[in-house]
């Protein structure tokens, strides 16, 4: 597979959430995923437990059922206002209402994408308490990133979802994923439509730099 000509920094800032641009009638290569899914395990695990699992929905029924309960998530997510646009400049509030549009469009496509990944933890994160939260995580997160690196340089698109948590407990039913293992995250993956993705509008540094003191 020919890797996008990237320079690291180009990498880091232009892997953006795609939702919009997923391409929703090529298929993806198993293979394809599987060398991102590497990549994605040689990211840091707390005490090199390397606790992580990873299921990759392929199978139409199976991710139809899973976009069921994710539009069912983000039933909820809209009626609280989805991307706010409260409070933010006439710029930011235009940005945030994309970004509703956005997600809006992918909760109606999701069962359409065609991989679906479930990046899964061994522990029971009910069973965790809030102190050691992001600890926990922490043995996760780092390789989902890694995954979304890969696939970026490789042409695909990702963007991280949670909506689907709210009935994790049905997805692991659906999947048949065994108690004392705990989701993170859903990340569909496809590719993209163009693969010309630039840095996003950020808050400039200094409004949230503090140096020794907040």
């Amino acid at each position: 597979m020919t890797l996008l000509d990237l320079t690291p920094e180009q990498l880091l800032t232009t892997t953006r959430g795609v939702r919009k641009r997923l391409d929703l009638d090529r298929p993806v290569e198993p293979e394809l995923v599987e060398e991102c899914l590497r990549v994605a395990l040689q990211a840091p695990s707390g005490s090199n437990r390397q606790g992580w699992h990873w299921l990759v929905v392929t199978d139409p029924d199976l991710r139809a059922g899973v976009a069921d309960y994710y539009r069912k998530g983000a039933a909820a997510y809209f009626e609280a206002g989805g991307a706010s646009t409260e409070g933010y400049s006439a710029e930011r509030a235009a940005t945030q209402a994309r970004v509703t549009a956005s997600a809006r469009y992918l909760t109606e496509n999701l069962h359409r994408v065609p991989v679906l990944v479930i990046p899964c933890l061994e522990g029971d994160v009910e069973q965790i308490s809030a102190r050691y939260q992001a600890s926990f995580w922490a043995s996760l997160f780092p390789a989902v990133w890694n995954f979304m690196l890969a696939a970026r340089l490789r042409g695909l698109g990702t963007v991280w979802t949670s909506l689907h948590l709210r009935y994790a407990a049905e997805v692991a039913e659906l999947l048949g994923i065994p108690p004392g293992f705990s989701q993170g995250a859903l990340v569909p993956v496809a590719y993209t439509v163009g693969t010309d993705f630039r840095p996003a509008p950020r808050e400039p540094l200094e409004t949230v730099l503090h140096r020794d003191r907040w």
